[in-house]
């Protein structure tokens, strides 16, 4: 089954060795792609979405894992090194164990704010536990939240 993984946020389209944290540039958690909110954003808070459709296994305001009906998860990551921040600049507008629809309002954040901390924005969009071969990205330079990301060959 070929799962069609959507931009999350708006931004730079980088590959995950650019990543600037080595357990997703080594693609330890999983292949994937990431974007960088930030040029989208300027200073505006941004809406995250669903990538997929599914039931969201694991919420944090920094990062949620949200699994399709076929068993594939995938990781949306907010900024690096964000953990840090104990949600402080995220709203969440969803809960852990609901059932999600591609493009529904997740979380609000703002990159800006992230950035002016001294952390990275970037958001990390990864495939769990999938084969780097399977997931085929998407080769623009830029995304609008909501369009396609990469597809996961699965």
């Amino acid at each position: 089954m070929t799962l069609h993984v959507l931009a999350p946020v708006s931004g730079d389209v980088m590959a995950m060795s650019q990543v600037p944290d080595p357990v997703f540039a080594q693609e330890i958690v999983g292949p994937g792609a990431a974007i960088d909110p930030l040029t989208a954003a300027g200073g505006d808070p941004v809406d995250v979405l669903a990538p997929i459709s599914g039931r969201i296994l694991k919420l944090h305001p920094h990062a949620f894992v949200v699994v399709a009906a076929s068993g594939q998860g995938v990781l949306v990551h907010l900024g690096v090194d964000t953990v840090q921040l104990g949600g402080e600049g995220f709203t969440v507008h969803v809960a852990e164990g609901e059932s999600v629809e591609r493009r529904q309002r997740m979380v609000t954040f703002s990159p800006r704010e992230i950035a002016d901390g001294g952390r990275s924005p970037v958001c990390p969009v990864v495939a769990l536990e999938a084969v780097t071969d399977t997931v085929r990205v998407s080769l623009r330079a830029s995304v609008q939240a909501g369009e396609p990301l990469f597809e996961w060959i699965g």
